[in-house]
């Protein structure tokens, strides 16, 4: 669940998605409004060692409007697909842990800077090979700068911990805007998990609003070194369901 929210032009009163990259959308839901964001999966590959482990996410996300600065969000991954081949040989499916998070959009004096804050809670009720040790909790925050007409610039800052120990991710992007519906963006983050060490990742993709209401979205990771998912794939659709 972590997205670089890809700035694109205010279409009817939808304030964007969360979906695609590393980080979020620093503005909220209006009250009553909903959207949903859906991986078609996506998928990433890791190699350690001689073991080559391959998963599928069908990653859902609901997003509700309640009020005012705050977002209220509720997160799953109703089927994953794991495959494991090398030392450990595996082919796992199941449900992932179930998440709930709040977002608030914090004020700002200029037009050309957003920014808000995300925290979360993930509960271990995952299937098996999917549900983490012990329940983890995340604080996000984005920062986002309107450069000028096409170009937006962001700025992702995590820490999820969990067990006592925390994981933390620092991740930068370029969006590009080519039409007022379609935006192609570049990201690279910087990852650092307690018991694998840290690593980097780099990356491209685009988000497509094929009407007001309905995105789609592409693009990829590639790790560039240390400890980090070797490649990172996304592909989904949002939808806004608001007034």
């Amino acid at each position: 669940m972590l997205m670089l929210g890809v700035t694109l032009p205010a279409l009817a009163d939808n304030p964007g998605y969360d979906r695609p990259g590393y980080g979020f959308t620093p503005v909220v839901l209006g009250a009553g409004d909903i959207t949903v964001e859906q991986g078609l999966p996506d998928w990433s590959r890791n190699r350690q060692d001689d073991l080559t482990s391959s998963q599928y996410s069908a990653d859902s996300l609901l997003r509700i409007g309640i009020g005012g600065p705050l977002e209220l969000q509720l997160g799953s991954s109703p089927w994953n697909s794991l495959q494991q081949n090398g030392s450990i040989r595996d082919n796992s499916q199941g449900h992932g842990d179930s998440i709930l998070g709040l977002k608030l959009a914090l004020p700002s004096s200029s037009q050309a800077f957003s920014w808000g804050l995300l925290g979360s809670v993930e509960f271990t009720d995952g299937a098996k090979a999917f549900r983490s040790a012990q329940r983890q909790y995340l604080l996000g925050a984005q920062f986002n700068l309107q450069a000028d007409e096409r170009n937006s610039l962001g700025l992702y800052l995590q820490d999820a911990r969990s067990g006592g120990a925390d994981s933390t991710t620092a991740a930068v992007s370029d969006n590009y805007a080519i039409s007022k519906t379609l935006t192609l963006y570049a990201e690279t983050a910087w990852l650092h998990a307690p018991d694998q060490g840290s690593g980097t990742v780099a990356g491209a993709g685009l988000a497509w609003m094929i009407t007001p209401r309905v995105q789609f979205d592409a693009g990829f990771d590639r790790r560039l070194g240390g400890a980090a998912p070797e490649w990172q794939t996304n592909l989904g659709v949002s939808i806004y369901f608001g007034h």
